[in-house]
């Protein structure tokens, strides 16, 4: 589920930036590029997922980065949420929505791992 909504999320950053510029109160060319690049590390970010999903047990490190990431995630988009001010209501309804999207994702790899590293009875 976290690879597929990150799968997408890079897609679309990538080949419809300009869709997605404006929430994030950016404009022209130069916001086309700034979320490209974000598409591009939605790409790079997704390996340790994809080799997590591969053979969790076997590649439990990545399965451990991926928990990492997705808390990484949470915390700094929430301290960049609070730190916005009121005005910027666009740009906090694009934050908070990938916060919303690293706290889903966050459960579910905690939920994994949790299946993952339990102990067979």
């Amino acid at each position: 589920m976290v690879i597929a909504w990150n799968l997408q999320a890079a897609i679309v950053f990538l080949f419809w930036p300009g869709a997605y510029a404006p929430g994030f109160e950016l404009t022209g060319i130069p916001g086309q590029a700034a979320m490209r690049g974000i598409g591009l590390l939605f790409v790079m970010w997704n390996i340790p997922y994809i080799i997590a999903c591969w053979h969790p047990r076997q590649n439990i490190l990545s399965l451990k980065e991926t928990l990492i990431m997705q808390l990484i995630g949470l915390l700094g988009e929430t301290a960049i949420l609070i730190a916005l001010p009121p005005q910027h209501a666009v740009l906090r309804t694009s934050i908070l929505r990938f916060a919303n999207y690293d706290g889903v994702g966050l459960a579910a790899i905690l939920l994994a791992f949790w299946i993952v590293t339990r102990k067979e009875e």
